[in-house]
């Protein structure tokens, strides 16, 4: 679609202390907040409505007609709620984004809450990220001491308020209900829906949950243009995202481009594979979505077009392996993450998990029986679409996929253990050098 990169989140993240508030104001910040609190609410949430933005933190539901969805006010309290538990392996977007340009997500979501009726906003971070948490709580102090927090917002009379929160460390609760409950204080588990959260969601009143990346694109899109945001990206996935790439290629790292560039051109533009290496298999959208192969580099990466190929865009998490790793060992880890952080609630997650991750322990090693390949597929049938939330859905995709494309080494996994076929040292990222000698 595009071979070219599109930085504006990450336009200014090599600058000197890129994280300060005076760093911030010199690229332009908080211009969009002046000009936000300066209209009516309503007309900012048609400029988001308009720019067609779709939430970037895997589900790709329009984030304007996600906030035109809460209840009608009734004079009680609205809340704006950000999602920042980045857990899922592979997915390393969110957290570069708060480090590096912080008060980029501070003001989107000010703006956000402006105009969806609300005056109190939450960060619901990963409570390991400590750094990162650290760094969003000086960030909001400096945007309060501004005037760009708290009563009367830039002499607008109105309140804005963002609260850092640090969760307790559970993948579960990056489900968005899960992370209502861990926010109120209680276990995080996913609640039954209805009420979706929009009607009935923190404290019981209407919430909207967005990724950390959607609430910050809003400024840009408030300050240039829904036009602007809609000249980028394709026609049913307008705009940019960051595609975090990993594993054996050249130059791991974040890469901002337009919605519908193609795994060639990233690769491409992360500087090739590991030298002397081919891909053999990556995940477009992290850990829990179907694996994809090298006959899909050219496949758009936008949310309809990897949907349409059997996958997920999820969080542009793009895992990349080449023919050294072992398909089956790569999928067992997977699969044994998703089955310590399942959070019990349902029997179809909580049986399930731990039974596939019998299974793929048994073929990891080489001692697989017969119908362990069968007995996989039917589990995850049984998982899929039938668990209380999306987690049960997320630790049968790998398994499923990679039984379609890689069958040969599941069915070698009935006699011969993985690291024999795949010696772990041959997909080693970095070059291990002898101790020198006393």
């Amino acid at each position: 679609m595009t071979d070219t990169l599109t930085p504006v989140l990450t336009a200014h993240w090599d600058q000197e202390r890129s994280w300060t508030l005076a760093a911030y104001e010199q690229t332009g910040g908080y211009a969009a907040l002046r000009k936000a609190v300066g209209m009516p609410a309503a007309d900012v949430l048609a400029a988001v409505k308009n720019s067609a933005i779709r939430g970037r933190g895997g589900a790709g539901f329009p984030a304007g007609m996600k906030w035109s969805f809460m209840s009608p006010p009734d004079g009680g309290p609205r809340y704006l709620v950000v999602n920042a538990d980045e857990s899922e392996p592979g997915t390393c977007k969110d957290i570069p984004l708060m480090m590096a340009n912080p008060h980029a997500l501070i003001e989107g979501a000010a703006i956000s809450q402006y105009a969806m009726g609300s005056d109190h906003a939450f960060i619901y971070l990963r409570g390991e990220v400590v750094h990162v948490y650290r760094r969003l709580l000086r960030a909001v102090e400096e945007a309060t001491a501004a005037g760009y927090l708290g009563e009367n917002v830039l002499g607008s009379g109105i309140t804005l308020r963002v609260t850092p929160h640090a969760g307790a460390g559970a993948y579960i609760c990056g489900e968005e209900t899960a992370l209502l409950d861990s926010l109120e204080g209680r276990r995080g588990q996913p609640r039954l829906k209805p009420p979706f959260p929009g009607a009935a969601g923190l404290y019981a009143r209407p919430t909207s949950v967005n990724n950390v990346e959607t609430i910050a694109s809003v400024p840009g899109i408030l300050l240039h243009g829904a036009d602007w945001f809609k000249a980028m990206g394709t026609e049913k996935s307008t705009g940019f995202g960051i595609f975090s790439l990993s594993g054996h290629v050249a130059n791991p790292g974040q890469f901002e481009a337009p919605l519908g560039i193609t795994m060639r051109e990233l690769i491409e533009l992360a500087g090739g594979m590991r030298k002397g290496h081919q891909l053999k298999f990556w995940t477009p959208g992290g850990s829990s979505t179907p694996i994809f192969t090298d006959a899909h580099l050219d496949i758009p990466l936008d949310f309809d077009s990897v949907a349409a190929a059997g996958s997920m865009l999820g969080t542009r998490a793009l895992q990349v392996f080449d023919e050294t790793v072992s398909v089956v060992r790569a999928v067992a880890r997977w699969t044994e993450f998703y089955a310590h952080e399942s959070c019990g609630k349902c029997t179809p997650c909580r049986e399930g998990t731990w039974w596939l991750r019998q299974i793929m322990e048994r073929l990891e090693h080489g001692q697989g029986q017969p119908g362990d390949i069968e007995k996989l597929d039917d589990i995850c049938d049984n998982i899929l679409g039938r668990s209380f939330c999306a987690l049960g859905d997320a630790a049968t995709s790998p398994i499923t996929s990679a039984i379609k494309h890689f069958r040969s080494e599941f069915e070698a996994g009935m006699h011969t253990p993985a690291a024999q076929l795949f010696p772990p040292e041959k997909s080693v990222l970095f070059e291990v050098k002898e101790a020198a000698k006393a």
